[in-house]
């Protein structure tokens, strides 16, 4: 068996988890599988003590949709719709990040409830980074890396975001839910 990949980090013994979570990018989807994704995140839910860090997963979903800064995304595992993120070039500031143009901005990221304590979080987060990496190559950005910024009263979301390798960069005062640690993965 080769060694792990030092790089991944996740669940080393359990390659499956990590082949099970995948990325659909929403704007890259016909109008029929957009909306049977989009019916798929019209059924996810916060838990209770998320609401306050994190909108409504569809509303997100659409809003991103509209933009063209935006990447909306669905995480799949193992065939079903388990949570959303969206990748933002030019707006890294919003996360307390000194630039817009060095960095992607992963915002709307959830987990719907019902999925949640599996360690899909890291995962997803994880995939968001490779994504940002690719549209880079893609697009011939300046992005080195994925930036965010989580409340600090989200014990799980931190903790889920450093096991994906984000590193913390400070505290950000901006927002309207209080307090946030900046968070960054270079590529």
């Amino acid at each position: 068996m080769p060694d792990d990949d030092p790089e991944l980090n996740v669940f080393p013994r359990d390659r499956t988890a990590l082949a099970s979570v995948w990325l659909i990018p929403l704007k890259m989807l016909d109008d029929d599988a957009r909306a049977i994704q989009l019916g798929a995140v019209a059924e996810m839910a916060l838990a209770a003590d998320q609401t306050d860090f994190v909108g409504d997963p569809l509303r997100m979903m659409l809003i991103s949709l509209e933009e063209e800064s935006r990447s909306p995304y669905v995480i799949e595992a193992n065939g079903e719709g388990v949570g959303v993120l969206t990748l933002q070039w030019g707006a890294a500031r919003l996360a307390g990040w000194p630039d817009d143009e060095s960095a992607w901005l992963l915002r709307g990221f959830l987990i719907d409830s019902k999925s949640q304590g599996r360690g899909l979080g890291v995962l997803a987060a994880k995939a968001a980074v490779e994504e940002a990496r690719k549209l880079t190559a893609r697009q011939g950005g300046g992005q080195a890396g994925v930036v965010l910024s989580v409340n600090e009263r989200n014990p799980a979301g931190l903790a889920a975001y450093a096991k994906a390798g984000f590193v913390d960069c400070g505290r950000y005062l901006g927002g309207n839910s209080g307090p946030q640690r900046i968070m960054y993965k270079a590529f």
